[in-house]
């Protein structure tokens, strides 16, 4: 086989890094070598998909068609800026795509925030997923929750504590998770946003799914829908709020669990620690158009209060980043370094455009950025030299993880899951990971 021409790093195995070597790798020209820092690639659809959300993670038996390529590695186990330099990087490769994503979550900025039993919606999504960095989230004595925030992260959370466990038992949840879940009685959760129903964020397949779970009563204001004009909305809002009306009016006799949506509130205190209960502030849109608070507060009795108000990307070491935004700043997923093209260096997905779109809207987003690669890769031509950077790394006792070593853990989670007659469960522990990859973890924990 002649040696491809060009040689692309990728920094991220998530769906849009995988969108971005997918395309790459369709012009024979192009190898693609993928790091990621776990040795589990597809990033959320591995470990921010719900695990009920079958059809979702799907997608992922799609993007592993790219390892096929030969044109294409995998390493695992990689830090970038740790493992391995920017620097480093552009000196090994034609060009290098960051695909780093947003792994951050933004706060309430109340007092109390940080209380036992106050957590991010991304620590419970990383623990139901059964990701190996989250802590154990223990639901004893949780009677009542809120989930704060109007988007599907929100919504996600809230029906993982409405389902009845036993739906949930074909799913590849790891069984601690599921036992944990088992065990706890939540009887009321409220989903709680600082606008109103016409402005929450969600998809309407997310919505009715939730408002629909079986066993649940779901209340809504009634002041919520007035004044509202349905012909000034767009067709997903207008939807939203018929789902909204039409599961409010909806009779459940006896349920299992309450679900309550709180529009046009916003927290303004966590009480307790542990926590005890959340203080809300009424709020109405002003002159302005932003959102502010009447003065006018009430009180929920809760135990667990989850934010769900956002994602924000971290800094990739060395890499230029608009610290406001919270992004690498581009120009058509070229980087701007000071206004100006940084050569070679390009980014995709969260880290790109901010935490906004559902996983399919990585793939334009990839296709944009892949375009503006190949066209500088034609006018530039290949470099003179190329350090090679898996040598680099073994020289240093760095053994990356392979694509083989990800399909041995596949395998490993399909005969767990057949010992509970499930067709897979995950494997969430570091432990275990490691010594089915038959590797060591350098230099220490692996950093957030």
């Amino acid at each position: 086989m002649t040696p491809a021409r060009f040689r692309v790093a990728i920094v991220g195995a998530g769906p849009s890094g995988l969108f971005a070597a997918q395309f790459l790798t369709a012009h024979p020209d192009v190898a693609v070598d993928i790091f990621d820092r776990l040795p589990t690639p597809y990033g959320l659809l591995r470990y921010g998909v719900a695990p009920d959300h079958t059809s979702i993670k799907s997608v992922a038996t799609a993007l592993a068609r790219v390892f096929e390529s030969p044109a294409v590695r995998f390493l695992g186990l990689v830090t970038f800026g740790r493992d391995v330099t920017r620097e480093e990087l552009l000196a090994g490769y034609d060009a290098v795509i960051y695909a780093v994503g947003a792994s951050e979550d933004l706060r309430m900025g109340v007092t109390g925030e940080d209380a036992t039993g106050s957590r991010s919606a991304r620590e419970f999504v990383a623990w139901y997923s059964g990701h190996p960095d989250a802590e154990p989230q223990s639901l004893a004595g949780v009677h009542q929750a809120a989930a704060v925030g109007v988007g599907n992260v929100a919504v996600d959370v809230a029906r993982l504590l409405v389902k009845e466990p036993l739906a949930l038992a074909s799913t590849d949840m790891p069984e601690d998770v599921l036992a944990e879940l088992s065990r706890a009685d939540v009887r009321d959760v409220w989903v709680i946003g600082r606008r109103g129903p016409q402005h929450a964020s969600f998809t309407t397949t997310e919505l009715r799914e939730l408002c629909n779970t079986p066993g649940v009563r779901v209340s809504v204001e009634p002041e919520s829908f007035e004044w509202i004009e349905d012909d000034l909305l767009d067709r997903r809002s207008r939807t939203n709020l018929a789902v909204l009306r039409a599961a409010s009016e909806t009779r459940v006799q006896n349920p299992r669990v309450r679900l309550h949506f709180l529009f046009w509130r916003r927290p303004v205190e966590v009480q307790g620690d542990p926590v005890s209960g959340l203080v809300l502030e009424r709020t109405v849109i002003g002159p302005d158009g932003r959102v502010r608070g009447t003065g006018e507060t009430e009180q929920l009795s809760v135990q667990l209060v989850l934010r769900a108000i956002g994602y924000r990307a971290i800094r990739p070491p060395g890499v230029p980043f608009d610290d406001r935004l919270g992004v690498i700043p581009t120009e058509r997923g070229r980087v701007l370094h000071d206004g100006a093209v940084a050569p070679r260096e390009y980014a995709v997905g969260w880290i790109k455009r901010g935490p906004v779109g559902v996983i399919g809207t990585n793939k334009s987003d990839a296709r944009e950025t892949v375009q503006q690669v190949l066209a500088d890769l034609a006018e530039l031509g290949p470099r003179d030299e190329h350090t090679d950077v898996p040598a680099l790394l073994s020289d240093r006792g760095l053994h990356p993880s392979t694509f083989e070593d990800w399909r041995r853990i596949e395998a490993a989670e399909a005969n767990r899951g057949a010992s509970h007659e499930r067709e897979r469960m995950k494997i969430e522990a570091w432990h275990e990971l490691l010594d089915l990859v038959q590797r060591e973890r350098p230099g220490g924990p692996i950093p957030q």
